[in-house]
């Protein structure tokens, strides 16, 4: 007997049909990213004995030096700095815009409000949490139009001769909009040069990495963060973030990771170094997986009435698949019927709860090997309206196509569907 209800996989082998052009265009993308990836393995002469472990102060860790080129060479940056210290993507940011910014000096997001995460990061002015703002660094942002694009009036408003860097926010967050492109933050980038040619551009480009063939350093960013658990992990790195970009920039995020002076010469990779380098080289593959996936999710959740974003027709430039619901009570249904698809903790049940950093209650179903690895198949949302979920990730599109079957059909027991 099918787990699934008869329409659910009549709409689901429909989909699959629909998408097959979508896939094969998402296929070039894949194999264009992991020979990019292998070309760079063979310039620096990647060997095994790079994959040696160190302890103490780690100097001269040649395996932890190459990957730095590595990573700076498949991003098209001057420099970058790859590590299993930065605890989370919010850690690796915080400290990229540490780095940079100093007291007096100004951050203004133009791609308006951060990820929830980033809030208690910028501060509030006392706060006595060493936020930026409690080190005396102001903050702006820009709202979006109602489109979703950049509004360049407000932008120019808000502009002041403190202002010292430009945030941009590749991904959506959990926002309904549209998800930047490299070409799009690479005609910003051109246009904030113009109007401030002295501020450092900065972007998070969490969960866009190898969704393009190109990255934002290469289309003229000046400083780019992200997390090992997210897509260039592969699935395979444990912990760690990344920072690539202009190379006195990356010099002086290096300084607020260990110490002034210090910077990237020491730090034992005690033994991560070869999950790193397989995880970098199954990134592109995998991250391929898990945009099948989403592609063949907004497929068809939109068949079963549902509105998505991107819709399945789009171009994508990060794993996100937002899915708009009618109410609470889809959207919980949505995310414990991915968490019932998981290899791991699939007997779980998520119930929204207050998680550090978020502004409201959230559910998350998070069934990974890797602790909050978003490049494996996972949910979350915030609790509040619109009610809207967001899916990401998916070791092998398989498991993200149980996953979708799953969740609708968790909807269809409680008769939501």
């Amino acid at each position: 007997m099918s787990l699934f209800a008869e329409d659910i996989l009549q709409a689901a082998e429909a989909a699959e049909a629909e998408i097959q052009e979508a896939v094969r265009i998402l296929d070039r993308i894949v194999d264009f990213n992991q020979w990019k990836v292998i070309e760079a393995f063979q310039r620096h002469q990647v060997s095994d004995f790079h994959f040696a472990g160190s302890t103490g102060y780690a100097y001269n860790d040649r395996g932890r030096e190459v990957l730095d080129l590595v990573y700076a060479d498949v991003f098209g940056a001057e420099a970058a700095l790859v590590r299993p210290h930065f605890a989370s993507g919010t850690h690796t940011i915080s400290t990229a815009l540490f780095g940079v910014l100093r007291p007096g000096d100004e951050l203004l997001y133009i791609t308006g409000r951060p990820y929830d995460t980033l809030h208690k990061v910028i501060g509030k002015l006392g706060d006595g949490t060493g936020s930026l703002a409690d080190f005396g660094i102001t903050y702006r942002e820009a709202a979006l139009t109602e489109e979703g694009e950049i509004d360049w009036a407000e932008v120019a408003q808000k502009l002041t001769p403190r202002t010292k860097v430009i945030g941009i926010q590749r991904s959506r967050g959990y926002d309904w909009r549209s998800s930047f492109t490299v070409r799009q933050i690479g005609e910003m980038t051109a246009k904030i040069k113009e109007m401030a040619p002295d501020a450092v551009v900065f972007v998070d480009n969490c969960y866009g990495e190898f969704t393009e063939k190109l990255e934002p350093t290469q289309a003229g960013v000046d400083l780019m963060a992200g997390s090992l658990i997210k897509n260039p992990g592969g699935g395979i790195a444990e912990t760690g973030g990344y920072i690539c970009g202009r190379r006195d920039l990356v010099e002086l995020a290096a300084f607020r990771l260990t110490a002034p002076g210090i910077g990237g010469e020491v730090g034992a990779m005690l033994g991560t170094t070869r999950g790193l380098y397989q995880g970098l080289f199954m990134a592109p593959h995998t991250v391929g997986q898990a945009l099948k996936g989403s592609i063949f999710a907004a497929a068809v959740f939109e068949r079963c009435g549902f509105t998505t974003k991107p819709a399945w027709r789009e171009p994508r430039t990060d794993l996100i698949q937002a899915i708009a619901f009618d109410g609470p009570e889809h959207l919980i249904a949505f995310v414990q019927g991915i968490q019932r698809a998981a290899a791991v903790d699939s007997h779980a049940v998520p119930e929204p709860w207050y998680m550090p950093g978020y502004e409201h209650p959230v559910i998350m179903a998070a069934g990974t090997f890797i602790q909050g690895g978003s490049l494996e198949l996972s949910a979350d949302a915030p609790i509040r309206a619109p009610y809207i979920g967001y899916m990401q990730g998916g070791l092998t599109y398989s498991h993200v196509k149980y996953g979708v079957l799953m969740a609708l059909q968790s909807m269809r027991d409680r008769e939501l569907l």
